[in-house]
């Protein structure tokens, strides 16, 4: 049988084939996912507005990622209309229930007056840069282009924000932005990987901008030399896609979670202790049960009960750990891949090796991630300095 016998045997028999009109319909009233499975070059000239774009080859890798569920609807587009219907076919086998070819591909698309954008592609030197997450199905060329997009702020240059932030920055986040007011003083250094002994006496954000702009030359890095307030706050964390909390104090850790709650952005937690260290995502506008900090830790402990960072002390390495954690929640948000700590507390023990996990339940009477637009949003609270866990 002939490929073009073949592609029309699967029209009449297995293929559900729609028109560029219908489908364009379907996507803007988000009833399905529409992906382009031509070539990388063939998408240079232009690609359906908000189009995933998996060339065929990995289409079948990377398809578990992109739809949900087997019964999704799922709309391929190619060229004219022939490989999304060989690729319509393959999914179809797999177990995918609703899966549609579009009759006459990209050009009948175009042709049509629908509205497409040029996509921003990856250089020569972002290809090389990047080349293991390229080479990952779960991040590939889609992935690293949204964490090159991607704008994310670290609160706290320290212990915790200074691996967050090296890796980040190494991963490629497009923006990243870092708010300290402190100075970089000696005993920093056993911990905070960014400064040296050179920094001490210097800007913390200053410091971590100047190791992070040697690392990646490529990202734009913002500094914020002064203490999150909640006088600032709002104007300061409302523009980015994710918020990195590696305060070591309560006052600070509500005052993001609270404004992060507000602005329904991910806040993602990372606290040290001695030997111990926690991880989480709170996250209540992502889940009707998401919970958030205030689930947690509904109120902050008596300040005679919480030691001093300084008293409590804090094994070197742990901060590294737990950064490294956090760091890579960040990305998996960004580039949308794997389960994320939502609603779940990440607890590891370096004395004993031991990891452990607890659900978090959300606080059905906390005024914060159970308000709503009917509800006026709570004040912001300043609480009197308190360290650690």
């Amino acid at each position: 049988m002939s490929i073009k016998d073949h592609l029309q045997y699967l029209k009449d028999t297995t293929v559900k084939e729609v028109d560029v009109r219908s489908a364009h319909q379907q996507f803007a009233d988000n009833q399905s996912v529409l992906i382009d499975i031509r070539e990388k070059d063939e998408v240079k000239s232009g690609s359906p507005t908000g189009a995933v774009r998996i060339s065929k080859g990995l289409l079948e890798m990377q398809i578990e990622n992109i739809v949900l569920h087997k019964q999704q609807v799922v709309l391929l587009l190619c060229a004219s209309g022939n490989r999304s219907v060989l690729s319509a076919n393959s999914l179809a086998q797999m177990g995918y229930e609703n899966v549609f070819s579009i009759k006459g591909g990209y050009k009948n698309w175009k042709d049509s007056g629908l509205p497409f954008e040029v996509p921003k592609m990856l250089n020569e030197s972002d290809n090389e840069r990047y080349k293991r997450h390229l080479l990952i199905p779960e991040i590939g060329e889609e992935g690293q282009m949204k964490l090159l997009n991607s704008k994310v702020l670290v609160v706290g240059a320290g212990g915790i924000g200074s691996p967050v932030a090296w890796y980040l920055a190494a991963a490629g986040i497009g923006t990243l932005a870092i708010i300290d007011d402190d100075v970089v003083d000696k005993t920093n250094l056993q911990r905070q990987i960014l400064h040296t002994n050179d920094s001490v006496g210097t800007s913390k954000v200053l410091s971590a901008k100047k190791r992070l702009e040697a690392l990646n030359p490529d990202i734009n890095i913002i500094t914020y030399k002064e203490r999150l307030t909640k006088e600032n706050v709002d104007h300061i964390i409302g523009v980015y896609d994710v918020v990195l909390d590696g305060t070591d104090n309560f006052n600070t850790r509500y005052l993001i979670n609270d404004a992060c709650v507000k602005h329904k952005i991910p806040n993602v937690h990372g606290s040290v202790f001695q030997f111990e260290g926690q991880v989480s995502t709170f996250w209540p506008s992502k889940h009707e049960n998401a919970p958030c900090y205030r689930c947690l830790y509904p109120s902050p402990p008596p300040a005679e009960l919480a030691p001093s960072c300084a008293e409590a002390g804090v094994l070197g390495v742990l901060p590294g750990l737990v950064g490294v954690l956090c760091a890579t929640e960040a990305i998996k948000i960004i580039a949308g891949f794997g389960e994320l700590l939502i609603g779940k507390l990440l607890v590891y023990n370096a004395l004993d090796w031991e990891f452990d996990t607890f659900e978090v339940q959300k606080d059905t009477q906390c005024k914060y991630c159970n308000s709503n637009k009917n509800t006026e949003y709570p004040e912001y609270v300043e609480y009197e300095d308190t360290c650690t866990l």
